[in-house]
């Protein structure tokens, strides 16, 4: 029988986000819903609200979640009711030519839940990424659901439900850092920072954080970076060059999507260096660099899809590490709120003194 649950709701471009109510329908084969415990508020969350990432409104915000499993439709095994998991929004198929190469993490026919959520009156709703977590339930692919250890708070949990895990996987998976390496991250928002993170977790020597923010930096200092820049003072290509011996370094994490960051990224690392972009461009933004200086500096020039990661392999580990005290996830959170305190949380994160807003249910 279909559920009638608060959830929040962005009406159209630019337009302030309200509650609702939503109708959850019982999920169908291959669905779960899942009663939401915490999700954090992400940038993603405000581009669909201006319409940077489609025209489909009403969107159902949120995705960075962690819940409990209340029920699954008939063909569900992985998960059960009362499981504790994390939502992820790219549930793989095991299909695919990614697939079934043994590459689940780059495939390519992801999925969501078939069903629609709708308000009242039958509007249907179109879930950020697949989820819309910012309400009570929510309807998901039972493939969105990673089990994870319960005993861990759901606030914490459910940021690797995106930007944590977009910004830890830039460093490890895609990026592929190691010991002894010298990483350069621009841009210290959550997932930089979360790149700051991984990059130390992997035994990086060096890890310069850039940022405009010096609170920023500070913060970015405290996960774990070595040396900070501040580049609205400073050239960032020429510091990391000066901080490298002169080289640049081995991997540039570009956390901003912006093609002005993506061309500091791209000088400021050593010749046969990696540049990630994991930092998210809009539609318009276009990049031109010498096609000559990206033959002749070499190595690779990679984006990172949610970090390359594979919830069901990297979401446990993860939280195991912050279990055991090897990353500090809690970090993150700035603040907890409530469903009604998401456009104030949108606007502190042009104020620069937040992480990460998570609302609680």
């Amino acid at each position: 029988m279909a559920q009638q649950v608060q959830g929040v709701v962005a009406p159209g471009r630019n337009e302030s986000v309200r509650v609702e109510t939503i109708v959850i329908p019982d999920p169908g084969p291959g669905e779960a819903v899942v009663k939401i415990q915490a999700c954090g508020v992400c940038h993603t969350d405000l581009h669909y609200k201006q319409g940077a990432i489609n025209d489909e409104f009403p969107f159902l915000l949120g995705h960075e979640a962690a819940g409990i499993v209340e029920s699954v439709g008939a063909g569900v095994t992985d998960v059960a009711p009362g499981d504790f998991v994390i939502l992820n929004w790219r549930a793989v198929c095991g299909a695919c030519r990614a697939c079934l190469r043994g590459r689940p993490q780059y495939c390519f026919a992801t999925h969501n839940a078939k069903q629609k959520m709708t308000l009242l009156d039958g509007t249907e709703l179109s879930p950020a990424l697949g989820i819309g977590a910012f309400a009570e339930k929510t309807l998901v692919a039972a493939g969105q659901c990673t089990k994870v250890d319960p005993s861990v708070a759901p606030e914490v949990a459910g940021l690797l439900g995106c930007g944590v895990m977009a910004g830890i996987g830039a460093a490890i998976n895609t990026g592929g850092v190691g010991r002894g390496d010298t990483v350069a991250v621009i841009g210290c928002g959550g997932v930089g920072d979360a790149a700051v993170v991984g990059s130390r977790l992997a035994g990086a020597a060096r890890i310069i954080a850039v940022d405009i923010d010096d609170r920023k930096l500070e913060t970015a200092r405290g996960m774990g970076a070595t040396h900070t820049v501040n580049s609205r003072s400073t050239d960032p290509v020429e510091a990391i060059r000066e901080l490298t011996g002169g080289f640049g370094a081995d991997v540039v994490i570009e956390a901003v999507g912006r093609p002005e960051t993506y061309e500091q990224a791209f000088y400021a690392r050593d010749l046969a260096g990696t540049v990630v972009l994991v930092g998210v461009p809009t539609p318009e933004m276009r990049l031109e660099l010498p096609l000559l200086d990206v033959f002749g500096r070499g190595g690779s020039l990679k984006s990172s899809w949610y970090g390359d990661c594979l919830p069901s392999r990297d979401f446990p580990m993860l939280i195991d590490l912050h279990q055991q005290g090897r990353i500090d996830l809690a970090a993150f959170v700035t603040e907890t709120i409530g469903l009604g305190d998401i456009e104030k949380a949108f606007a502190r994160m042009h104020e620069g003194d937040v992480l990460r807003s998570v609302v609680v249910l």
